[in-house]
């Protein structure tokens, strides 16, 4: 099963090579078909689910190398399979919802690119049993995300949204990178199978800190918890589909798989619940707060999603079985909700072309199904029975009541927040579909009977399993405790049940209820104390000082840039030459027990000697000719010399090189002399005295390193292998050739990709001037 997973996974990107196709045979059906390749995944994943043993450590793997220590490595368990399911659940969804609300947008093909690329980067994330490929995933979905939220280029808000989101979790990327490779080094395995059950937990390190803070800032960074929260409401700037998609199971949640999944190798330490529980709490009280008061809907649903993020945050870093079970449970509720009421945004935007909850008015009677889907999520959102999102309250509040510490203020602070997003759920019901506002009108653009049904059955079936698993919450219970036996290692049989009879976690959920009716009736103050408290704040409002902090950098590395490149290619060899030697000469000169005599050097070779004079004297000739040509030439004389102490000492193919090398390099030089300005002195005596010093100083510190090199003994495993191994390996005789395409390999191809693209950009740069001379000509 794990090999037909990795199998559909990858068919996700490879289905990107048939966009322009599938595009062009059907323009409008490319969400549609491309639909099948999720579905296919999440009928698997179903299928896994039912047979799954909750008390197993995963179904199986599946693994490819791809090169020492990394490999493309699935894992198929509770908790992958919990975060899998919604992914290509709601991803399949979300392509037959954007089948029909992008069809007269443009550049679809690039929005499905970008779509399935980040579906797939996902669903391999969750799955990756290999730390290295799991932070590849990771930043692919920051790239795919960045393009994206930045589908609209053309708004300048758009770029800017984009661009905070990718350096934001690019950040949380880097320190991510970091986190695994001091994880490999210490563990001595990036296979996260094989740390568990080996059962490595890095507590007692001398580098635990370390990496704990590294993972912490990825997954903060990613899930958008304070101080990182604003680029998600930025994000808002995106297609509603992406929102959809990017903010209710997948991209901003990676942070919180992040978490569960080293939870085995990094949790259970007071560093670990006190960082997750005040980032958390902070997180969950700011967003739900912030929310209130906010008019586009798509505002509204990204403050409330920051508040849910902040709660699981807060409920992982709790720590007892109850808490994880409820993050799960609540993960997997507010994908439910919160997928289905951005769908329903968009709805209500391609009907009315507004989201202003304020300017929209009695939709019930145009809009029926939409309000039943709204209804229905809202309630879920709200925390009221019979949906699943009852018993995620209800956990929530368990957790939260045992905890041992800090009770006394995390209990108000999720009372707090949840009795606001009560408050908000009535608040948009209630404008959107109930209230009739007198002195406004709304207009349908497009009436919901026009809607293709493929454009409405994603909130509606997301509204429904959010009811079906509120009455049958048993379906996921084998995935949760397979995913706790995982996380805490804990052989815990989990149960849920909409009813857990009269207790304190009922008047909690019953005095939430009543504190948020009492504050939508009293939401006018509500929103104008909160708006105040806001503006009293706006001194640190951060969207505004990171964009101070990015111009900041901006202007000191554009000054700095002008004071160091300058132009003057003369003091940039200037700088090379004087830097090296000092930094070079620090060790060379440690190197002081290498006894020194003549009989180490072979005798000089008359014609060896003959080729050093002439090249000399061409340099000097080079130096104080007074034409260019005559320099020219002189240059290319003792560039042919060492070609041919090259030949003398047996290195045919360096001397093959320099050859070529001093041939072009004179030819082109010849073509343009006649386009260069006039010979002319440029420089006065003092610097060209000293230019002197430093070459002649230059000169004499290569020879030193060359005579040094010549006297050490090296260490010749290194040529041994080489030689030994070039023709029976590499199947090759010469053995600079067998380093260079088989031992080196990837070395060589980086450097056959630079010179690519440089040769790329010199052909750019010719096809420019070419033009630009056409052009004058034409004028003149």
């Amino acid at each position: 099963m794990a090999n037909l997973l990795t199998v559909l996974i990858a068919s996700l990107f490879l289905a990107t090579l048939a966009i322009p196709v599938i595009y062009r045979l059907r323009t409008n059906g490319t969400g549609t078909f491309l639909a099948l390749f999720p579905l296919l995944i999440f009928i698997l994943l179903g299928y896994l689910l039912i047979t799954l043993n909750p008390f197993e450590a995963g179904i199986g793997d599946s693994s490819i190398a791809i090169l020492e220590g990394m490999e493309l490595s699935l894992r198929v368990d509770g908790l992958s399979l919990i975060f899998g399911l919604l992914i290509s659940g709601i991803g399949f969804l979300i392509l037959l919802y954007s089948s029909f609300y992008m069809a007269n947008q443009e550049r679809q093909k690039s929005f499905y690119l970008y779509l399935m690329i980040f579906m797939g980067a996902m669903l391999a994330l969750v799955f990756s049993n290999n730390l290295i490929t799991l932070f590849i995933f990771w930043e692919i979905t920051s790239v795919a995300s960045f393009f994206l939220i930045g589908y609209n280029h053309h708004r300048e808000k758009s770029r800017q949204a984009a661009f905070q989101a990718l350096i934001i979790t690019a950040v949380g990327g880097l320190a991510l990178l970091f986190a695994v490779i001091l994880t490999g080094n210490i563990t001595g395995t990036y296979r996260i199978s094989e740390i568990i059950s080996e059962g490595i937990h890095l507590g007692n390190h001398s580098r635990y800190p370390l990496i704990l803070s590294l993972v912490i800032i990825a997954a903060v960074t990613k899930s958008a918890q304070f101080p990182f929260h604003f680029w998600l409401p930025g994000a808002m700037q995106a297609p509603t589909p992406i929102s959809a998609y990017l903010h209710s199971a997948t991209m901003v949640n990676a942070g919180i798989f992040l978490l569960l999944r080293l939870y085995p190798l990094l949790g259970g330490t007071i560093m670990w619940k006190y960082s997750l529980l005040i980032t958390g709490s902070i997180t969950m009280f700011l967003g739900a707060f912030s929310s209130m008061g906010q008019k586009d809907l798509k505002r509204i649903l990204a403050f409330t999603t920051i508040s849910a993020l902040g709660t699981m945050m807060l409920l992982i870093g709790i720590d007892t079985v109850n808490s994880i079970k409820a993050a799960l449970v609540f993960f997997i509720v507010h994908g439910l909700y919160k997928g289905g009421l951005f769908m329903i945004t968009g709805i209500i935007d391609k009907s009315t072309g507004t989201r202003d909850i304020y300017q929209l008015n009695n939709l019930t009677k145009s809009m029926p199904f939409t309000a039943l889907f709204t209804f229905l999520a809202v309630i879920s959102m709200a925390g009221l029975p019979p949906m699943l999102g009852f018993i995620g309250k209800e956990l929530i509040y368990e957790a939260t009541i045992q905890m041992p510490q800090l009770s006394w203020i995390i209990v108000p602070l999720g009372v707090g927040a949840n009795i606001i997003m009560v408050a908000i759920s009535i608040t948009v019901f209630y404008e959107l579909f109930i209230y009739q506002k007198k002195k406004i009108t709304t207009k349908l653009l497009i009436k919901e009977k026009a809607f293709p049904t493929s454009f409405l059955v994603g909130p509606a079936i997301l509204a429904f399993m959010g009811l079906l698993l509120g009455i049958a919450p048993e379906i996921l219970e084998n995935a949760i405790s397979n995913s706790i036996y995982f996380i805490r290692g804990q052989s815990i049989k989990i149960t849920l049940s909409l009813w857990h009879g009269f207790n304190e976690v009922l008047l909690l959920s019953i005095l939430t209820i009543a504190g948020g009716v009492i504050l939508f009736l009293l939401r006018k103050p509500a929103n104008r104390f909160i708006a105040h408290i806001l503006n009293l704040f706006d001194i640190y409002h951060l969207p505004s000082i990171f964009n101070n902090l990015v111009n900041t950098y901006l202007k000191v590395t554009s000054r700095n840039t002008e004071r160091i490149q300058h132009g003057y290619h003369r003091f940039y060899l200037m700088t090379f030459f004087l830097v090296t030697i000092a930094i070079t000469s620090l060790h060379l000169f440690k190197i002081t027990d290498i006894p020194f005599s003549l009989q180490y050097f072979s005798p000089v070779k008359p014609h060896v000697l003959l080729l050093i004079i002439i090249a000399s004297i061409a340099v000097l000739f080079a130096v104080f000719t007074k034409t260019r040509l005559s320099a020219i030439l002189a240059m290319g004389l003792t560039g042919y010399s060492i070609g041919l102490i090259y030949l003398f000492y047996g290195a045919v193919d360096l001397a093959i090189t320099q050859f070529l090398a001093e041939t072009i390099i004179m030819v082109i030089f010849v073509m343009v002399i006649y386009y260069l300005p006039t010979f002319a002195v440029l420089s006065t005596r003092t610097s060209r005295i000293r230019d002197a010093i430093i070459s002649i100083i230059t000169g004499l510190f290569i020879t030193l390193v060359i005579l040094k090199a010549e006297l050490i003994k090296p260490d010749y495993r290194v040529s041994d292998f080489f030689t030994e191994n070039s023709y029976t390996l590499g199947e090759g005789k010469n053995i600079v050739n067998t380093i260079l395409v088989d031992f080196r390999a990837l070395d060589t191809l980086g450097e056959m990709f630079v010179i690519t693209m440089a040769a790329a950009g010199v052909f750019s740069l010719f096809k420019f001037q070419i033009k630009r001379l056409k052009e004058r000509k034409k004028d003149s």
